[in-house]
């Protein structure tokens, strides 16, 4: 029996990964499709009429043994990869395609959800039960239910690529991203490099058995280099590279796949009787409609344009000044913004790393978790990992009660996708009167421990690690009864809003006396440091905010309108820059072919929703600071309506419950510096 598609019998009943062999994925999804499809049968056979529990129930708790595996699949995919598990992957992706639409598409299935719908005025139900019905319909009603037969064989056809098409996306990158090193034999070509930097790149050149110093386009890294690295022909080639991925016209080159998945996704909206994917996505989101997000976009763009220009006249000065540059480009942005930051504020992150220790960060988001919401982290060496570097917690309240497993991963490795991302093992649910428990991992990727320094943070590290862990929160406090409607399962322009919150307790004295401490003295950070963060937290907050609304807009460009039109990748993305521009462009690069958020991940017409949530998370914040950051009841009352709620309920309604106010874009505004406190 494969070992995927048995209960696992282990502790938590956590993923077997140490018995799990890549050759077990193909046939275990088989299994459970299989038996998946058994359970669909159940529902649409029943001979009882359609009721809230024999159907909508009972269809949202099936599958279970398939989504067990999928999440650890994909996650292993993004976390662990190799070639065999992306030939799986690839094998896989239009099985689980063709698997989804037969319950969207069967016609017996919607009929009797239909029936419940239909007299759902004269159920009883509770809220969470509304909200998971009309999920269910739209369900079905938004994915092609109600087409005619040959239309719901071409929206399988869609689906089916689209599936393929994202896969093959991802994979280019990462092979584009795992392709290039920069190999340096002069140390000269370091000069400006901290020394961390330069060990880990001479470590890295070891373990390749070569000479000197290894640079690639991994971000702890890539970021060191193009922030200090005094050599701007050398922060060119890289920047040049990091920017070419997946647009060099060789076997990796994204562009004809990126203009396949806009318009398929534009020929499937059309399909399904919406104008364009974007107004398919944006009718299940806060937002609403594509006008809302231009709308939004436009206003933020008109309030930090200015200051975004001005940051970078200062910019160009400034560099102007310091070593005669006369036209500032991409590859100097990094270089001269940390020169300048540190004349201006006499802070660099060099400084501030020794206070920021790896294990002394998980530690302290720990203890502000405990602060906040009562949670007790326990290392746990009893379940099993999918690599040696990961960790393992047991986390629990104050009555010793578990509250989830937790999985943390925080180095690069070449099987591993760049970037920082939260995850779920499994889901939080309550059946049978058992409130079963979520399994939640984060995975990042930061600086390594050398063999002279332990794993030391900058700063920006440090508030990607509260990021993710604040999505963890959401993951690890979900208390809902159904799977689908747990933990971030929430309108996308709503689940940043429990990750950008806590990035705010990085930038409290407060708070950052708990954890940043030197690695070696254990001295706690010194009150001017505490200052000058808090100070240089809006440092260049206009070029930040543009840059954030440019990635939005190039996504509406690609999403909110008709794409077929559209015959170069490049052309198009130079278009949806146009108002945003400060650098100069640069022929050999492209953003699209290696923008995985939108054309591998899922924030396709959902970008614009990091700017939205932070609109929401300033304003919640702000109500944090008035009371105290850790004030018990503003936490708890953060906890009932928010964290553990889910998609429960619409998100404004959660927001208000929480905040007795809908949010103003004030607090953003001026915590930017936007606007004037």
């Amino acid at each position: 029996m494969n070992i995927l598609n048995t209960k696992f019998q282990t502790l938590f009943q956590t993923a077997p990964f140490s018995k799990i062999k890549d050759a077990d994925y193909l046939p275990a999804f088989k299994i459970a499709i299989d038996k998946a499809r058994a359970e669909i049968d159940t529902i649409t056979k029943n001979t009882e009429a359609p009721t809230f529990e024999n159907t909508i129930e009972t269809l949202d708790f099936s599958g279970e043994e398939l989504d067990l595996l999928a999440s650890i699949f994909f996650n292993m995919n993004s976390a662990e990869t190799n070639d065999t598990i992306q030939k799986i992957a690839q094998d896989v992706s239009p099985l689980l395609s063709d698997f989804s639409n037969d319950i969207t598409l069967n016609q017996e299935l919607f009929e009797r959800v239909k029936a419940v719908y239909n007299n759902k005025e004269s159920l009883k139900l509770t809220k969470e039960q509304q909200t998971l019905f009309d999920k269910k319909y739209k369900g079905f009603s938004r994915n092609g239910a109600n087409l005619p037969e040959d239309k719901k064989q071409e929206l399988r056809d869609i689906d089916k690529s689209l599936s393929k098409l994202s896969l093959t996306f991802g994979e280019n990158v990462l092979a584009e991203t795992n392709n290039y090193e920069l190999h340096i034999t002069d140390e000269a070509d370091l000069a400006g490099l901290p020394d961390g930097a330069k060990e880990a790149a001479s470590n890295l050149a070891e373990s390749k058995d070569k000479e000197g110093w290894l640079i690639t386009l991994d971000y702890p890294s890539y970021i060191p280099f193009m922030t200090y690295a005094d050599n701007r022909e050398l922060r060119k080639e890289l920047a040049i590279a990091s920017g070419a991925r997946a647009f060099q016209n060789n076997k990796y080159d994204n562009q004809e796949n990126v203009l396949e998945i806009a318009k398929l996704r534009f020929k499937r909206a059309n399909l399904l009787g919406y104008k364009t994917h974007a107004h398919f996505v944006l009718e299940e989101r806060m937002a609403k409609n594509p006008e809302t997000v231009e709308t939004f976009l436009n206003e933020l763009l008109e309030k930090a344009k200015p200051a975004a220009e001005n940051e970078f006249k200062d910019l160009e000065t400034f560099a102007k000044e310091l070593d005669g540059i006369e036209q500032l480009q991409k590859w100097d942005s990094g270089y001269y913004s940390e020169k300048l930051k540190q004349k201006l504020f006499d802070l660099d992150d060099e400084k501030l790393k020794p206070y920021f220790k790896l294990e002394n960060v998980i530690n302290g988001v720990f203890t502000i978790a405990e602060k906040l919401y009562g949670l007790q982290f326990e290392e746990i060496d009893t379940i099993d990992k999918y690599h040696p570097e990961v960790l393992t917690y047991k986390v629990t309240n104050k009555t010793g009660d578990l509250i989830s497993i937790f999985y943390a991963d925080f180095f690069p490795r070449s099987g591993k996708r760049n970037g920082a991302w939260m995850t779920v093992y499994k889901p939080q649910y309550v059946k049978n009167g058992k409130n079963s428990r979520p399994h939640i991992s984060i995975v990042c990727n930061f600086t390594k421990p050398t063999k002279t320094k332990p794993s030391l943070l900058t700063f920006n590290e440090v508030t990607t690690l509260f990021h993710e862990f604040g999505h963890a929160l959401h993951g690890m406090l979900a208390n809902t009864t159904y799977p689908s409607l747990s933990g971030t399962s929430v309108y996308w322009d709503f689940v940043e809003l429990p990750s950008q919150v806590l990035e705010n307790w990085c930038y409290e004295q407060e708070a950052l006396e708990i954890f940043a401490t030197h690695y070696e003295t254990g001295e706690v950070i010194p009150m001017d440091l505490i200052k000058k963060i808090k100070a240089s937290a809006t440092f260049h907050e206009g070029m930040q905010t543009m840059r954030q609304i440019s990635f939005g807009l190039l996504d509406m460009s690609w999403h909110g309108q008709d794409p077929t039109a559209i015959t170069d990748v490049k052309t198009q993305e130079l278009k949806a820059f146009e108002n945003t521009k400060l650098y100069p462009d640069v022929l050999e690069n492209c953003m699209s072919t290696a923008f995985s958020h939108i054309f591998q991940g899922g924030y396709s017409s959902g970008y614009y929703s990091y700017k939205w949530a932070e609109v929401l998370d300033a304003d919640a914040f702000e109500y944090f600071q008035e009371q105290g950051i850790f004030n018990e009841e503003v936490a708890k009352k953060f906890k009932d309506n928010v964290l553990s709620q889910g998609g429960t309920d619409d998100p404004m309604v959660l927001y208000k419950r929480f905040r007795g106010k809908e949010p103003q874009p004030d607090a953003l505004l001026k915590r930017a510096g936007l606007i004037k406190k």
